[in-house]
């Protein structure tokens, strides 16, 4: 019976280092390359505590920003007293359909983590732009709401929030 344990023992051992190197040449095969990494954050992932400026440029590029305040309708508090449940309404005049649409919609806060709080895509199917919904805010901050159009035309509005309790440090509420 000892034989049998020893035996057993060094077949799991086998196999451990089996399954290990085959883990090992897996995991080497499945990990990006710095010319992968490099085109996936030029596809739109953030960095860790990116700033403004470079979400807007990673985002955006040079492109400029035409105001929006004729064309958005940015609803945001004024005071926030709990920055993990912030409302927010953005409404726009620009047509989601014909030659010249609205294809995307951003939520931007300048001092979060992550800037970029939100991405919606449009579609004619969508009638008009219309978003209501629920943001977390850092601190005391701006808030953009940028509309991209298909032919690359940026409009923003933003406004200012102040905010009493920290969003960000509080636990996901259930």
């Amino acid at each position: 019976m000892g034989a049998k344990h020893s035996g057993s023992l060094g077949r799991r051992a086998f196999l451990r280092a089996a399954a290990f190197a085959g883990i090992g040449l897996t995991l080497n095969e499945l990990a990006p390359s710095e010319s992968a990494t490099a085109q996936i954050r030029g596809a739109g992932t953030p960095l860790p505590d990116e700033l403004v400026e470079a979400t807007l440029k990673r985002l955006f590029g040079n492109r400029t920003f035409q105001k929006g305040d004729d064309k958005i309708k940015l609803e945001l508090p004024l005071i926030a007293e709990d920055g993990g449940n912030v409302a927010i309404t953005i409404d726009s005049s620009l047509p989601v359909s014909g030659a010249a649409q609205v294809s995307n919609v951003y939520i931007i806060a300048d001092k979060n983590r992550r800037p970029m709080l939100a991405k919606f895509s449009l579609t004619p199917d969508c009638g008009k732009v219309s978003i209501s919904t629920a943001i977390r805010l850092a601190t005391t901050t701006d808030v953009r709401a940028i509309v991209e159009m298909n032919d690359g035309t940026l409009y923003s509005v933003s406004q200012h929030v102040r905010v009493t309790i920290s969003g960000c440090d509080l636990p996901p509420q259930s």
